[in-house]
């Protein structure tokens, strides 16, 4: 598709808005001098940054939450698009069912996704985006919390630009037996979303429950001025989750969840559009989750509260496709079936010491396969799959993390040992297993100069062990055809940061500045002279070298107690250093303004969303046929969102892209949403 050229003038309005975000943060970073010294603490926890509940604004790292009010308020369409506008975070879409969040630069298996705790991430995550956060409904979600820069000694490997905590929703204990209810309808213009979602709880003092389930059929998605609707690219989408708890006594408790997910035939828009197939789709894309999370409070110090988590997933992806002409229907299906336990122990060990230590191990059983239909004839012809048929990941961990509180000094440091069991066999490379390990650490370090004012520094190391993608991937994957590799070692990283946090009566605010180092990096190599298929062959090695680096800034002002005003804007830069050229996907400057207005039954926000133009673009940047030649181009978006809600009755509606820009994030294989409004009803009872 083609997108609109840009013009100077919007070249310098882009630059404005860029200015304007800069200042409105620097505005709030100075105001303090002017402002009521009372401190309004930030009412949102954050679990992820430690393992511990911590408030955001003492968090000595780059913390971000998303709310279940905001959720409510701006009814994203899916999970990762809830992430658009969140400070730092940027999601590119390949497809209109996919959605990939960038932290620091990275994503896919550089980037670590959590659900309650349990890892989603598993052996075949592939390097650069991918759908699966996509496979979180977003009407289960509770709030999502974002660290930057920080994960891989708290949640192990794959953290290297930082972790997204995805939190379902929780039933509650009431004093008497109590049953509720709700339903919801929302509907977009165009028929591009057409949702309905029914939850029914019940609670007692000892007994909490809840269950929800969602449909959902997604139209083609209709793009901005001279886009159009571009198809094909809807889906349906079914959902189911439950969750119980139980007080087994004053001071145990045990939750018990389940989460069903699936995607029906979701097309991958620019394979169809861009390189001659006829069909090119997930059929089915689906996650499946079964958890039992165990805690208890002691009167033991060094054992404070234990928690234990025993999980179930499975993820399963199916891939139809078909080529222009071609009579072969290829039917792909992957199913990666992961046991995990978790053992974490919070001990008080003194006034200004209390620590996090533990254990986890995760194993993946992974089954892949291929057919080859003749749709002439019905003949199946059954061939190896994507993936080495039942290989084997264990992922096994131990950890310790330690938090101290000195006057206006916050100290915290912590370690993990990690070591990997990989096995695959597979006609290519024969039996292979390796075991890779490794250790990291990190430190971080919080000044309270007042209520007010809070300075922090981090250094932090991560990795990425090699999985089972990058091992025995066979097959076309996005615009090259893969070979399988069997000498691999964990990518590592080290990250610096600097940032301050500034919060008073009226206004809040953050800023900081990192710089990533990452070695080891295991890089796709083209393989001089082998073409399959017509795809150039590539092998992937540890071969590179590469530097992140860039800045972040949001500020937040409440000028009444209905009025607010917000802000952000995110600058990164990354560097192949063997290469000599740009690391790959990296982000343009982006950001966010926003205003809105909550007075008793109402709510009223308008947002700017805007990205500049990336034209520094590494060699498989150009290589990649979902970036324009020359680049992507920079956009502005304009939303405006309102609601009504009383205690049985809810009604919001969102009019998106008022101006019809024609847009695309950088990186995606399909443009944004053009000019629509959606209206949604929700009934408590």
């Amino acid at each position: 598709m083609q997108l609109a050229k840009e013009n100077e003038g919007k070249q310098e309005n882009m630059i404005k808005h860029i200015w304007l975000v800069a200042i409105f943060s620097i505005k709030a970073l100075s105001a303090i001098s002017q402002e009521d010294s009372s401190v309004k603490q930030l009412d949102e926890v954050v679990v992820t940054a430690q393992r511990y509940a911590q408030k955001i604004f003492v968090a000595p790292y780059s913390v971000n939450r998303v709310s279940r009010n905001q959720l409510e308020h701006y009814f994203p369409r899916t999970t990762p698009e809830a992430l658009m506008g969140v400070n730092g975070v940027f999601v590119q879409k390949t497809n209109h069912g996919g959605g990939s969040p960038f932290l620091r630069g990275l994503t896919g298996n550089q980037t670590l996704i959590l659900i309650d705790g349990i890892r989603l991430n598993n052996s075949t995550f592939r390097y650069g985006p991918n759908q699966y956060f996509n496979t979180i409904d977003p009407f289960s979600i509770n709030g999502i919390e974002v660290v930057k820069g920080s994960g891989s000694v708290q949640y192990g490997t794959d953290a290297l630009g930082g972790v997204l905590q995805v939190l379902t929703k929780e039933p509650e204990f009431r004093d008497s037996a109590n049953w509720s209810g709700r339903a919801l309808g929302k509907y977009m213009s165009g028929d591009m979303e057409k949702t309905v979602r029914g939850e029914a709880a019940y609670a007692t003092q000892n007994v909490a429950a809840m269950v929800g389930a969602t449909y959902r059929n997604f139209g083609d998605l209709i793009g901005g001025d001279t886009t159009g609707k571009q198809s094909p690219s809807g889906y349906k989408e079914l959902a189911f989750d439950a969750k119980a708890k139980f007080r087994l006594k004053e001071n145990v408790g045990l939750t018990v969840a389940h989460q069903f997910f699936q995607q029906q035939h979701v097309p991958v828009y620019h394979k169809v559009v861009l390189e001659n197939f006829a069909v090119n789709e997930f059929e089915p894309q689906q996650r499946m989750l079964t958890y039992a999370k165990l805690n208890k409070e002691t009167g033991n110090d060094l054992f404070k509260e234990i928690e234990l988590i025993a999980s179930w997933q499975q993820n399963i992806e199916g891939r139809n496709s078909i080529k222009n002409g071609s009579n072969t229907l290829r039917k792909e299906r992957d199913e990666i079936n992961t046991v995990g336990f978790t053992a974490d122990v919070a001990s008080h060990l003194s006034e200004v010491w209390s620590a996090n230590s533990g254990i986890e191990v995760y194993t993946d059983n992974v089954n892949s396969m291929r057919e080859d239909i003749n749709i002439g004839n019905g003949t199946k012809v059954s061939l190896r799959g994507l993936y080495p048929d039942a290989s084997r990941y264990t992922n096994s961990s131990v950890y310790s993390l330690h938090h101290f509180k000195l006057n206006k000094w916050t100290i915290e440091g912590g370690l993990r040992f990690n070591t990997f069991s990989i096995r695959i066999t597979d006609t290519t490379l024969g039996t292979v297993k390796i075991t890779p390990s490794s250790f990291v650490y990190n430190t971080a370090l919080m000044y309270n100069l007042s209520n007010q004012h809070h300075f922090y520094a981090t250094v932090s190391s991560g990795y990425r062990a090699p999985n089972i993608d990058d091992m025995g991937t066979l097959g076309i994957v996005d615009f090259r055809y893969e070979i399988p590799t069997a000498s691999l070692k964990p990518e590592k990283s080290i990250n610096a940061e600097l940032g301050y946090k500034l919060r008073t009566k009226k206004w809040s605010g953050t800023a900081s500045a990192y710089y990533m180092h990452l070695n080891d990096l295991i890089a796709r190599l083209k393989v001089d002279g082998q073409i399959i298929g017509g795809y150039q062959v590539y092998a992937k090695e540890n071969v590179e070298e590469a530097y992140i680096k860039g800045f972040e800034a949001e500020a937040h002002y409440e000028m009444t107690s209905t009025l607010q005003f917000a802000g952000n804007v995110s600058y990164t830069y990354g560097q192949n250093k063997t290469k000599n050229e740009p690391l790959r996907r990296i982000p343009p400057i982006f950001g966010r303004l926003v205003s809105s207005y909550l007075k008793n039954k109402w709510f009223l926000s308008a947002e700017l969303l805007f990205a500049s133009k990336q034209d520094r673009l590494a060699q498989g940047d150009k290589d990649d046929n979902r970036i324009p030649a020359g680049g992507t181009p920079g956009w502005e978006v304009v939303n405006i969102y309102g609601g009504y809600k009383t205690s049985l009755v809810g009604i919001n509606a969102g009019l998106q892209n008022i101006f019809n820009e024609d847009y695309r994030t950088h990186g995606s294989g399909i443009n944004g949403v053009g000019r629509s409004i959606w209206v949604s009803v929700n009934l408590q009872f």
